[in-house]
């Protein structure tokens, strides 16, 4: 981690603020308000606590009056849990060609249904080969029955386009 990003994460505590009045929340959550820096560290020390500055972009910055090892810990639950709940999107790629028999359409739908249920973007490519492209008619009736089909499940993102020999569709599922 670098000295930048773990300065902005950690917070100023007791001797390190510098300003010269803050705004108070106390131990219990509730505001005193604007007080002097001085009668700030007195709370704090009075109750067994350190002062923590939780805003130091605000005028006048505010403190709370808390036990700073338990906050970190407490933050760091939460950005663990964050990050056990933050999933990637994947996209993933279906290629299908203009003259493809109805069984391999019906396999390839199954996994195009698959992937939008689990949540990834499909990227359905239809593939020219030779005197294909010259029937690009059915690589675009093929490509509206894909979005026909799955409408309940996914919306297309980006719709079929011409990308030198292959027709290109995105389809991003709902949820």
């Amino acid at each position: 981690m670098s000295q930048q990003q773990r300065s902005s994460e950690e917070y100023r505590i007791n001797g390190l603020i510098d300003a010269r009045e803050v705004r108070l929340v106390d131990a219990d959550g509730s505001m005193i308000g604007v007080v002097p820096l001085r009668d700030a560290f007195l709370r704090a020390e009075d109750a067994g606590l350190d002062l923590v500055e939780v805003s130091p972009t605000a005028t006048p910055p505010v403190c709370k009056i808390l036990d700073y090892g338990k906050f970190k810990y407490e933050a760091q639950k939460k950005a663990a849990a964050a990050r056990k709940k933050q999933r990637v999107i994947e996209v993933k790629e279906i290629k299908m060609r203009p003259s493809i028999d109805d069984n391999d359409y019906s396999i390839k739908m199954k996994k195009v249904k698959e992937f939008l249920d689990e949540g990834d973007k499909v990227k359905v490519t239809m593939r020219f080969r030779g005197r294909e492209m010259a029937h690009q008619h059915l690589a675009m009736d093929i490509l509206n029955k894909v979005k026909d089909e799955v409408a309940e499940l996914g919306k297309v993102e980006q719709m079929p386009k011409l990308e030198g020999r292959q027709m290109i569709m995105v389809m991003a599922p709902l949820k």
